[in-house]
């Protein structure tokens, strides 16, 4: 299949062989021909896969020409996604006269107030900031015909799902709702229910499952040396890029010091951070100014981080698709990665239940040369490597303890 075969109007299929892009995507050549059909749909398909495309490209298909009333609407749970989103709509709709908004938060309202002033056809917007908008009557959605709602769990997770329904009432019911989730738990079945029309389910690949270019192990440590261990592990691979996920925001903060006092490039993304510093933090991640990404759950849906050789988590995730998503930054688009989990004791039952989810055991490994403390999980992880220090290999003292740089065959330098 090619996308001349979609259907697809003129200007959206010239804008898509500039991008270069000859044949569809498995989740696009499934998604576009329903929308275009009229169809409601449930899409899901592993990170990575084109699926912005399989909505965008059909929606601004039928919206042909401009209009001053808003007509297409997407819902992101992240600045970051919207604007990611914002900019492939942008993209794909160069080669006609259609106008594209996004609306979120952390930002003035001056901007976003004008380009609705002007009229907009499709506004990417997360759902607090287009409340706002609408409460402040700068924003109508009683003309919206094709209404999108993209990592509807996510947006679940962040607590966003009654402001969605709020907004879902404000549109009219005849339109065409196109619903993007990793997971599809009771409250997402309910919306679906009450949102939609005979929708038609698309699945592409097991959501359950790691990428098969990804290798992924678990590294047992006793709680107080989690920091030395993460910058052990920093010392003793060889990386271009890596994303360390935590579970809060202090907790990033806190990594992300003790990376920056042992010499390291880090970048801070959570929702702490001002919409400037977080997109300064992307922007010099993606341009290898940073070599460190330090975040929380915020990065680790949906944003498109290319050749990130490295994802450690310095938290195990407390959901299991968290899990499949966090891994799932490193080794894209076929390339090779890895992924390294630091487990504490505590985290035995979360680990089981991802280890459940994805219906795999996680190999569990020691670093050679790190001075390990006493913990339970070596009693109950029999295959666990031997704990040698090497030859040649001198002892370094960080708060907490000891770690051992393994010197000329340590970390990558740009």
């Amino acid at each position: 299949m090619s996308f001349v075969s979609l259907q697809l109007s003129d200007p959206v299929l010239r804008s898509v062989t500039a991008k270069g892009y000859t044949e569809p995507t498995p989740i696009q050549a499934e998604a576009i021909p329903l929308l275009l059909n009229g169809r409601d749909v449930i899409g899901s398909a592993q990170t990575g896969t084109g699926k912005t495309a399989a909505f965008a490209l059909p929606i601004l298909t039928k919206l042909q020409g401009h209009q001053r009333d808003t007509r297409a609407l997407i819902l992101e749970p992240t600045r970051e996604l919207a604007l990611q989103v914002e900019a492939a709509f942008k993209t794909y709709a160069q080669f006609t006269d259609l106008r594209v908004a996004v609306l979120y938060g952390g930002v003035g309202y001056g901007l976003q107030l004008d380009a609705l002033k002007k009229g907009v056809d499709v506004i990417i917007a997360t759902p607090g900031r287009l409340l706002d908008h609408v409460q402040r009557g700068g924003c109508r959605l009683n003309h919206v015909q094709y209404l999108v709602l993209d990592e509807a769990d996510r947006m679940l997770d962040m607590g966003f799902l009654p402001d969605v329904r709020r907004i879902i009432d404000k549109c009219p019911k005849a339109r065409q709702t196109a619903l993007f989730s990793a997971t599809i738990p009771p409250q997402i079945e309910t919306l679906i229910q009450w949102t939609m029309t005979n929708p038609q389910t698309i699945e592409i690949g097991r959501r359950q499952s790691p990428a098969e270019t990804v290798k992924h192990v678990i590294y047992p440590v006793a709680e107080v040396q989690k920091m030395p261990l993460l910058l052990a592990l920093l010392d003793h691979v060889h990386y271009q890029s890596v994303i360390v996920f935590c579970r809060t925001r202090r907790r990033a903060d806190d990594a992300a010091r003790l990376l920056k006092q042992n010499q390291h490039s880090v970048a801070v993304l959570h929702s702490d951070r001002t919409q400037k510093e977080r997109e300064k933090a992307l922007e010099g991640f993606r341009e290898g100014r940073y070599e460190v990404l330090v975040a929380t759950d915020i990065a680790a849906r949906g944003l498109d981080i290319q050749d990130v050789s490295h994802v450690i988590n310095l938290d195990v995730p407390l959901h299991p698709e968290d899990y499949v998503h966090r891994i799932g930054r490193t080794g894209r688009a076929a390339a090779t990665g890895d992924a390294f989990t630091i487990m504490v004791a505590e985290d035995g039952p979360q680990v089981f239940d991802i280890e459940r989810f994805i219906n795999q055991k996680i190999p569990r490994e020691r670093l050679a040369g790190f001075d390990y403390q006493y913990t339970a999980l070596f009693d109950a992880e029999k295959t666990a490597q031997p704990n040698v220090r090497p030859s040649g290999v001198k002892a370094v003292r960080v708060r907490g303890g000891y770690f051992f740089s393994p010197g000329k065959g340590g970390r990558k330098r740009r």
